[in-house]
C-alpha cells in the first residue's frame, strides 16, 4: 500500500487520504457562511493555498491593518476576520498557525492566501500553490 509522508516516523496511506478527500467533496466543506460561529465550521476541511508577498506589502487588509508579508497570516472569503486557524501542507506534514486578516483568494479552486511567511513555514514557496489541510482554533 502506497504511503504518503506526513512527519519523520510517520505516514497517511494513500487510500485513507482519497477517502477523506472524497468525504469533504461530497458534504461540502467548501460551502461556508460568513454567518456561521467557528464553532458550526466543518473541521477540518481540505483545500488548497497560494500565497502572497512584498507586492501588496503596506496595503489595507479587509481587517484595516496593513499586510506584512512576513507576519503569520492568511485571507480566505468567509471566516471571520481574527480567526486562528491551523494550516498543514498535506505534501510534507509541515504546519503553522495563521490569523485571518484579509478576503481572498479570488481564483477558483483556492481556499487560502497565505502570507509569505506563513508560506515559508510550510516550504511552499517553490510549489506556490499546494494542498492543505485547515482547522480553526
Amino acid at each position: 500500500m502506497q504511503t504518503v509522508p506526513i512527519r519523520a516516523g510517520g505516514a497517511i496511506p494513500r487510500p485513507v487520504l482519497f477517502v477523506l478527500a472524497l468525504t469533504v467533496c461530497l458534504f461540502g466543506a467548501a460551502a461556508v457562511r460568513a454567518d456561521l460561529g467557528p464553532d458550526e465550521y466543518p473541521q477540518p476541511s481540505l483545500g488548497r493555498a497560494s500565497y502572497y508577498g512584498y507586492a501588496f506589502a503596506g496595503r489595507k487588509t479587509a481587517s484595516g491593518s496593513r499586510f506584512r508579508p512576513e507576519e503569520l497570516t492568511a485571507a480566505h472569503r468567509s471566516l471571520p476576520l481574527g480567526t486562528k486557524v491551523r494550516v498543514t501542507n498535506l505534501n510534507n506534514g509541515r504546519s503553522v498557525l495563521v490569523t485571518i486578516t484579509d478576503r481572498g483568494p479570488y481564483v477558483r479552486g483556492r481556499s487560502l492566501d497565505l502570507s509569505l511567511g506563513a508560506a515559508r513555514e510550510l516550504s511552499m514557496l517553490q510549489q506556490g500553490v499546494t494542498s492543505v489541510l485547515f482547522q480553526l482554533l
